[in-house]
């Protein structure tokens, strides 16, 4: 089956006709559904096709977020001045639209006292409920963390 460059059918005909057909105007016989019975090809400037799809895949990554992931480190007797210092960096990184890594990790014997750690993410979950949303918390040997993400407004 062969497609004009008009986007009319021409209809079914053999390879070399359609070949033929497609060299008479200066342009190429590109196969474009080969698993379709009979297999279906278009007559087409297939330089200026490939110059149009990097087109659109170069708008296409233009527009896209990369969204980051950011870390913030705590340790469980983190002090109220470095607290708030931290969260104002949470509170930005969120507002830029990234992911946030909040990590409290315990020193030594630090790690008897859990509760602290926990106290201390629970306070930043408070803190930033109407910023971020908390997505998952985990434990790993001496760390501690909840991953946050940016609000997302309408």
């Amino acid at each position: 089956m062969v497609i004009g460059a008009d986007g009319e059918q021409i209809g079914v005909m053999p390879t070399e006709n359609a070949v033929e057909h497609a060299s008479e105007s200066d342009l190429d016989l590109v196969e474009v559904a080969p698993n379709a019975d009979p297999p279906v090809c278009k007559v087409m400037d297939y330089g200026k096709y490939k110059y149009r799809q990097n087109k659109k895949a170069h708008v296409a990554k233009k527009n896209q977020k990369i969204v980051k992931l950011k870390e913030v480190k705590a340790t469980p007797n983190t002090e109220e001045h470095d607290y708030q210092f931290k969260l104002n960096h949470v509170k930005r990184f969120l507002g830029d639209g990234d992911k946030v890594k909040v990590t409290v990790f315990f020193r030594g014997r630090q790690i008897t006292h859990l509760e602290l750690g926990d106290k201390i993410l629970s306070r930043f979950v408070e803190d930033l409920e109407e910023i971020g949303v908390a997505e998952q918390k985990s434990k790993e040997g001496r760390t501690m963390s909840i991953i946050f993400s940016p609000v997302e407004t309408e």
